[in-house]
This record gives C-alpha cells, sequence and structure tokens, in this order.
C-alpha cells in the first residue's frame, strides 16, 4: 500500500487507512459481524440447559488412546444438539437417559474444543439441578425423579 501519510492535513486520510486495514484482522471481523453468536448454539450465553439424548464414547486424539466419556445433549431453549464432555472418574455412571443437564463452555482456546477430545466444545456441570462434582465426591445422593 506504501507509506503512512504524515503532515498537518493528514488526519482524514490515516482515520480511513485505519477504517479500512481493521478488516483485516480476523478478531474485529468477528465482533463486528457478531459471527459468535450466530454460530453458538448456547447464542452467547455461558451456560445453557439440555435434555440428554445418549451416551457417546470418543476416541482421545494421538498420542492419547483413551475413550472418552460424553453425552449428546438437547438444548431447551433453541433444540440444536452439542456433545458434552463429561468431567470426572465415573461421572457418565451418574448421567442418565432423559435426565436434564447444565452445560458450560469448555474454556479451551478461541472457543475451540480443549484437550485431546476432537471437536467437543461444552462440559456438563450439573444434573436434575445437582452438582455433578458433588456427586461424584459423594457429599450428594442422586436424587429420584
Amino acid at each position: 500500500m506504501g507509506k503512512k501519510s504524515t503532515g498537518l492535513n493528514a488526519a482524514k486520510k490515516l482515520q480511513s487507512r485505519r477504517k479500512e486495514s481493521k478488516w483485516h484482522n480476523k478478531w474485529f471481523v468477528k465482533s463486528a459481524r457478531n459471527l459468535k453468536q450466530k454460530s453458538d448454539p448456547l447464542e452467547g450465553a455461558s451456560q445453557a440447559s439440555g435434555i440428554v439424548l445418549e451416551k457417546v464414547q470418543l476416541e482421545a486424539k494421538q498420542p492419547n488412546s483413551a475413550m472418552r466419556k460424553c453425552v449428546r445433549v438437547q438444548l431447551i431453549k433453541n433444540g440444536k444438539q452439542v456433545t458434552a464432555f463429561c468431567p470426572g472418574d465415573g461421572a457418565t455412571k451418574l448421567v442418565d437417559e432423559h435426565d436434564q443437564v447444565i452445560v458450560e463452555c469448555i474454556g479451551g482456546k478461541m472457543g475451540r474444543s480443549k484437550g485431546d477430545i476432537p471437536g467437543v466444545r461444552w462440559q456438563v456441570i450439573k444434573v436434575n439441578d445437582q452438582s455433578l462434582n458433588a456427586l461424584l465426591k459423594g457429599k450428594l445422593e442422586k436424587a429420584r425423579k
């Protein structure tokens, strides 16, 4: 593009140059066009509740060879389906089909998946309004429906 304008009457030129250059920054484009909210199943919310459809096991990425325990969840607010990870040892035993769960972002970099679980961006934090963490530690008994 060349050199930046300098001098007394350069402000207008510098402003328009900056305005144009912003659109080459992917973070600016993402926020200006609201792309996160449009593509996000949680629609910008930090947490969402849903119903468990099925339990699934996903293979971890190389070099690990574990089967990560996840659940398919249908969100109540918009009917979209997401795969959520169940953190903790034996956590899937506490989650049954048709249970109501609350999912939140797993906290990977840039809203992407975390660790060795491919394509999973959410994790289960509550089952039937009871903390999954407390259930795992034995502080709570799972509620009967």
